[in-house]
């Protein structure tokens, strides 16, 4: 997981790729990157940590150019703590070309051994990124394009690039001196949108970015989400070239998405985070009512941030208070997201604190998005405790979470999961909580799809169904290995 941004304008967008970092730093803490294109010429800034400490003034006067790509990483292939495995990634033939991705790639092994042998490329990291921009690089320079490169010649090497890559990615780049690329995986796993606006003088800027939340804060239309398999060409003029570069286009966008990962305020996919998540907490409490009796819930209460909307729906569809008993310190970042399980366990407590009068004596019915590795829920399920609850009742949004996600999420190791080869009783009983009650698959799916012309969705973390077809147990031994080595 990670957020991605490209903007075209004819002016200065240096401030506004930073604007729209910091609206996606919820999808990556761990680095970031601006590329901008000034002419033929390329600058770049990238740094660990978050946009807000990465770039200093003189940085920002050093990003010359009216287009410009920018990055959120959260690391889930290559090292968390080597700023040279933040993006972009650059690589100075053909022309030169800067490039961005969301999404994990799953035949690197193959992908390495071509680049090496066929392709003679050299990558430098063990980011997945370096090599989808070295075969994006070949694919291009393989065209016969004579003296000028167009967006037929682009689009025939988006076409071979989804022959030989497997896995997830929505990605962003530069043509030094021709343009704005902008492509999507077959199957449309990580979102990826387009926007436009209108300038008094009758030009357009272009932007795309992983949510439509950053195109809403500034003050850009929402044209239409990318489509899977499409690539999507903007010239340096503001041009804009679209084609389908996949022989097989399928769309299942991942779910987790709508659980956890992407702010409420978005749409992705014609689909509404929010909506879905209030969707997720009615049919939670349909869930909850065939298991527990009236009277035996005194609150209802969220673990803050994501979770509020679905626990909002529990509260009124059982008739039972909601109250906010978790309250936030916003100056810790996202405990999922960050690296290690000690550095997790360390941080709920300095990330949330219970307010005792909230829960002296009460029945408590805490609902969470999603239980990943149980570190964060068994700690919660304690400070319940420790501030008065008679009684925790635990409650999961998504249902339980038994399979790795190769697809751009950081749960490759099955061994990490609390819910992997562990009844519901057996989780419970970890927890620590007197009842724990999850979503079911099929209610989670009619949750986000309701209403959609969205059919289908990647929920493989949850049914060990891998959309793309080519994750054998083979490469999730291997996955699991590499993670734990």
């Amino acid at each position: 997981m990670c957020g991605i941004v490209g903007i075209v304008s004819n002016q200065q967008i240096n401030q506004l790729v930073y604007d729209s970092l910091l609206l996606l730093q919820h999808r990556g803490q761990d680095s970031t990157g601006i590329a901008t294109m000034d002419g033929n010429v390329f600058h770049m800034r990238k740094a660990k940590g978050q946009v807000k400490e990465a770039y200093r003034t003189r940085d920002m006067r050093s990003l010359k150019g009216s287009l410009g790509i920018g990055h959120v990483r959260y690391a889930t292939s290559g090292a968390a703590d080597r700023e040279d495995e933040a993006q972009p990634f650059y690589v100075n033939a053909p022309y030169g070309i800067i490039l961005v991705h969301n999404g994990n790639l799953t035949n690197t092994r193959e992908l390495e051994r071509q680049l090496f042998n066929i392709d003679r490329r050299h990558t430098n990291s063990s980011s997945d990124t370096e090599m989808l921009l070295n075969i994006l690089a070949t694919e291009i320079q393989s065209q016969n394009f004579g003296t000028s490169l167009s967006a037929e010649h682009i689009f025939a090497a988006v076409k071979s690039l989804h022959e030989r890559v497997e896995g997830s990615y929505a990605s962003i780049a530069l043509i030094s001196g021709y343009g704005l690329l902008a492509f999507r995986d077959p199957f449309g796993i990580r979102p990826l949108v387009l926007g436009q606006r209108i300038l008094e003088h009758g030009k357009k800027e272009w932007i795309l970015a992983s949510e439509s939340l950053v195109l809403e804060n500034n003050d850009f239309e929402l044209v239409r989400d990318v489509l899977p398999g499409e690539a999507i060409f903007i010239s340096c003029e503001g041009e804009l070239y679209s084609q389908q570069c996949s022989k097989n286009p399928q769309l299942f966008p991942c779910s987790f998405e709508y659980v956890y990962l992407a702010r409420p305020d978005s749409v992705m996919n014609g689909i509404s985070v929010y909506e879905a998540r209030l969707k997720m907490g009615d049919n939670l409490a349909k869930t909850i009512k065939k298991e527990i009796k009236d009277g035996e819930i005194d609150v209802v209460m969220p673990i803050p941030d994501s979770s509020r909307p679905s626990a909002m729906q529990v509260a009124r569809q059982l008739g039972v208070e909601y109250r906010e008993g978790f309250f936030k310190n916003r100056y810790i970042g996202r405990t999922f997201i960050m690296p290690g399980q000690a550095h997790r366990k360390k941080s709920v407590r300095q990330k949330l604190n219970a307010m005792s009068s909230e829960f002296k004596g009460k029945n408590v019915l805490i609902v969470d998005d999603s239980i990943v590795r149980g570190t964060t829920s068994k700690e919660i399920v304690q400070m319940a405790r420790l501030a008065g609850a008679n009684k925790v009742t635990f409650t999961s949004a998504a249902p339980p979470i038994r399979f790795p996600h190769v697809y751009g999420i950081n749960m490759p190791s099955k061994k990490e999961l609390i819910a992997y080869n562990k009844t519901v009783k057996e989780i419970e009983e970890t927890l620590l909580a007197d009842k724990l009650i999850y979503q079911s698959i099929s209610s989670l799916e009619e949750s986000i799809l309701q209403d959609s012309y969205v059919k289908h969705l990647d929920l493989s973390c949850f049914d060990g169904n891998y959309v793309t077809g080519n994750v054998t147990d083979e490469y999730l031994q291997w996955v699991e290995s590499e993670y734990s080595s």
